[in-house]
């Protein structure tokens, strides 16, 4: 059982040394409980202690890590039930399903294809992480499959199987991958449960229900295993949305360590359209899957999966932003207008979205000012005059043009006698206030 305010207290110095950030010990203590705080924070506390508090200290939901490599994935961790409580930590993994019994030949193919499967956006290269293959009832087949995914590819590997001896071979051919073993059920627990403590491995929990999950979990923790993850076993659409929802407040209100796990999800099993998966699959990302496994990937259904869960799991404290610096848009040359707006990741998209429409090459600069949309940093003062022009200045646009003009955001207009002051011998353009009119603007020029 994770330990109240009062008891984490009485294992701190109570030096009241503000050094943690909060006034006192016992505020500490209090967030400490509330998962609101971390115990690395306090830079007193013995080592005693912090052994004791080690429960208390740990993300209500433990997180798991699968595979190794670059695709390493790390599921759950998660503190909050809602994402604007404070942010969601672990983006949820995704998945596509094979059987064992696929040829060596379409197997490679898929899984040449699926690598291809990778997207750039806001600086970031998106793209799945795992391939669950499910044992179609040879022994043989599964562990050489399992193998050629886990020694020709990146991904990472589920394994799911109810045979404990294929289980088991596949486990001795991919354990350097860190495949996650699917799964426990009351029929095979301990088996699969030892062949996971055995070979240090993260091992999924299959039930009926929630309150299924807690005695399987019960028994699998006094195994000494730690990294689990929850299946509730439902596969109708409400009420698999409901345990999800049921899963994470027990861990995370009521503190129930028993389902404090991440969850796994299988849309695959759902429905016969890739589609509707990938429906069901956005719903999993936004509440509360750690996991999503489809049944295939191909860029229409995967590319809008990514960009729901890049902006699930991005704190919305910390808007996304793109890098400051010169973006070439359509392959501008020596007398290509210059355009300059903030660093806010949607107004990059937009702007260059609308750009790229007009069919007139353009160099796009883009300050960094923190993240805030134009009208926003101009209010801030992180759009200033003074400081758009000196960035102007530094950035090395005027080595790639011959004119000496740059365009500002319509709604920065106040800013132009500024940037005019910091670029003597510069035309300062006021661009149109809406994004939507930049095509007509450029095109008119």
């Amino acid at each position: 059982m994770a330990l109240t305010g009062i008891q984490i207290f009485k294992l701190l110095p109570k030096t009241n040394c503000k050094e943690c950030g909060v006034p006192t010990c016992l505020a500490f203590a209090m967030n400490l409980a509330s998962g609101k705080a971390e115990l690395d924070a306090c830079p007193y506390v013995s080592d005693e202690a912090r052994e004791q508090l080690a429960e208390a200290s740990a993300p209500p939901i433990r997180p798991v890590v699968i595979g190794n490599g670059v695709r390493k994935l790390t599921v759950g961790g998660e503190t909050v039930q809602y994402r604007h409580e404070k942010t969601f930590f672990n983006p949820t993994g995704l998945a596509a399903q094979v059987t064992s019994d696929i040829s060596e030949a379409d197997l490679a193919a898929k899984l040449t294809a699926w690598n291809a499967l990778q997207f750039e956006r806001v600086g970031l290269n998106l793209r799945p992480e795992l391939i669950a293959l499910k044992d179609a009832g040879d022994a043989d087949a599964f562990a050489a499959r399992a193998k050629q995914i886990a020694e020709t590819s990146e991904f990472g590997l589920i394994l799911m199987s109810d045979d404990p001896g294929a289980m088991t071979a596949a486990v001795d051919a991919t354990k350097f991958k860190r495949p996650l073993l699917y799964a426990a059920t009351d029929a095979n627990v301990e088996a699969c449960g030892q062949l996971a403590k055995d070979n240090d491995l993260p091992l999924a929990v299959k039930a009926d229900s929630v309150e299924g999950l807690v005695a399987l979990t019960d028994k699998l923790t006094e195994m000494g295993l730690k990294d689990l993850v929850l299946d509730p076993g439902s596969r109708e659409i409400k009420q698999s949305l409901e345990d999800l929802v049921a899963v994470r407040r027990a861990a995370l209100k009521d503190g129930n360590r028993a389902v404090g796990f991440p969850t796994i999800t299988f849309p695959c099993e759902m429905t016969g359209s890739l589609d509707m998966e990938a429906v069901i699959a956005g719903m999993y990302i936004a509440k509360y899957g750690g996991i999503v496994v489809l049944s295939d990937f191909t860029g229409d259904t995967l590319f809008p999966l990514l960009l729901e869960r890049l902006n699930i799991f991005t704190d919305p404290q910390r808007p996304m932003t793109v890098t400051e610096g010169i973006y070439e848009i359509g392959n501008p040359d020596e007398n290509s207008p210059v355009m300059v707006t903030t660093n806010f990741a949607l107004t990059y998209f937009i702007v260059s979205g609308e750009i790229e429409g007009s069919r007139v090459p353009a160099y796009l600069l883009i300050k960094d000012s923190e993240g805030l949309s134009v009208m926003t940093a101009w209010a801030a003062g992180k759009f200033a005059g003074d400081d758009v022009g000196m960035f102007v200045k530094k950035c090395g646009i005027a080595d790639k043009i011959k004119h000496q003009e740059v365009i500002i955001p319509g709604y920065a207009a106040a800013i132009a006698g500024d940037v005019e002051e910091e670029l003597p011998g510069w035309t300062i353009t006021v661009g149109p206030r809406e994004a939507a009119h930049i095509p007509g603007f450029l095109r008119s020029r």
